[in-house]
């Protein structure tokens, strides 16, 4: 419904009642956004223009909104969702335990004590949450591929790395370009070539940045 909303940041609350929150004023509207400590964080002053990238959450008892700085945190939250047990709350702790980037690594990785260290999650439900996303990941299936053989033949990276980090990219919301572009900085970088986790931790800090 909503992709983003830009706008006057009207005040910001990193610990309250309903958490950590923005008031984003847009045309007369003030927009009470749900969001991270982190994010919070990141937002020097009010009265500043700000945009927030957002999910609309319907409950049968309350509509809330849900908002993050950078692409990337908003769609890995939307991912996280779509995991049974996992919330509203549940997703929110988790990215402001981690970045967007550390999160993902560590599904890919199976690394659920590290899933852990986010307060209200213990190991079973970290394990649950590695064995969804892990596999809705990077078995996520686009109709059109990228030709990715110009990558692997000037740096020396195998095929199959490559697409694993390809399909994670892809199945958070970057495009073809985009993602093209990520793999192709990673493999310039990164000394580890045979790890997927290696070159996705890169591409993804290199795509967060734009």
């Amino acid at each position: 419904m909503l992709d983003y909303i830009k706008g006057k940041l009207v005040s910001k609350q990193s610990v309250s009642a309903k958490g950590a929150t923005l008031v984003v004023e847009n045309n007369g509207l003030g927009y009470l956004i749900h969001t991270t400590s982190r994010n919070v964080a990141l937002v020097e002053k009010e009265d500043e223009e700000i945009k927030v990238y957002t999910t609309l959450i319907h409950r049968e008892d309350a509509m809330m909104l849900c908002g993050f700085l950078n692409k990337e945190d908003r769609d890995i939250f939307n991912i996280l969702l779509s995991v049974s047990g996992v919330g509203m709350k549940v997703a929110i702790v988790l990215l402001d335990e981690f970045s967007g980037c550390d999160l993902i690594s560590a599904v890919v990785r199976g690394d659920f004590k590290e899933l852990s260290k986010a307060k209200g999650v213990g190991p079973k439900l970290a394990q649950k949450i590695i064995l969804e996303l892990k596999d809705k990941l990077i078995n996520w299936q686009k109709t059109a591929t990228i030709d990715i053989s110009d990558i692997n033949a000037q740096k020396d990276v195998s095929e199959v790395v490559l697409q694993e980090a390809q399909a994670v990219l892809l199945s958070l919301g970057y495009s073809e370009e985009e993602t093209k572009a990520g793999l192709t900085y990673a493999c310039k970088t990164v000394s580890k070539k045979d790890s997927s986790e290696e070159i996705l931790k890169e591409a993804l800090g290199y795509l967060a940045q734009g």
